[in-house]
């Protein structure tokens, strides 16, 4: 009976190790947390991210930022829907990331509108070489997968080392922790 407690203790052990040392691992790592977020809600699981892996954030702001009539997806003529319905929109962004070359890892955080990122994270993906960078998609949302979203990212931008891609709605911090292990 001892040695049945002994093996599993040492299991529980080896386990809880290896979760450390991916963590640490990840901290070690330079990380950047880049996100979208119109209202509020990509922010906080963003944070939620920096939290967990030690990483910087970083917030993709467009230049004109986003009113409430802007993000009105029941009008057809809101800003949000026409840049959405226009797959070249390129939002201007401000532009302050200065050193990315700094970056291993970068999290791009979006909230999903039309079932794909919008169309400010595009801008930012498209100003900034993101070549041998590892890139891990979050996304927040009212109803959509994110499958789609990750699937459009990896289809316009092949080159990059895309990673799979994680729903963080309302998101705890130990589901954060979870998903990073």
């Amino acid at each position: 009976m001892k040695r049945i407690a002994l093996f599993i203790m040492s299991l529980m052990l080896a386990s809880l190790t290896a979760c450390t040392q991916k963590t640490q691992a990840m901290k070690n790592t330079k990380t950047l947390i880049a996100y979208f977020s119109a209202t509020g809600t990509t922010h906080k699981a963003a944070q939620q991210i920096a939290l967990a892996t030690g990483g910087r954030l970083y917030p993709i702001r467009p230049e004109a930022p986003y009113t409430d009539a802007d993000l009105d997806w029941t009008n057809k003529s809101s800003r949000s829907s026409v840049e959405m319905q226009d797959p070249a929109s390129r939002p201007a962004i401000v532009m302050e990331l200065r050193d990315l070359e700094d970056y291993d890892t970068l999290f791009i955080g979006f909230p999903i509108w039309w079932n794909v990122a919008p169309h400010a994270v595009n801008t930012f993906i498209e100003s900034y070489d993101l070549t041998g960078k590892v890139l891990i998609p979050f996304a927040t949302s009212g109803g959509s997968g994110i499958s789609n979203s990750v699937k459009e990212l990896r289809k316009a931008y092949p080159d990059y080392n895309w990673q799979e891609g994680k729903l963080l709605n309302n998101a705890s911090k130990t589901e954060i922790e979870n998903w990073l292990k």
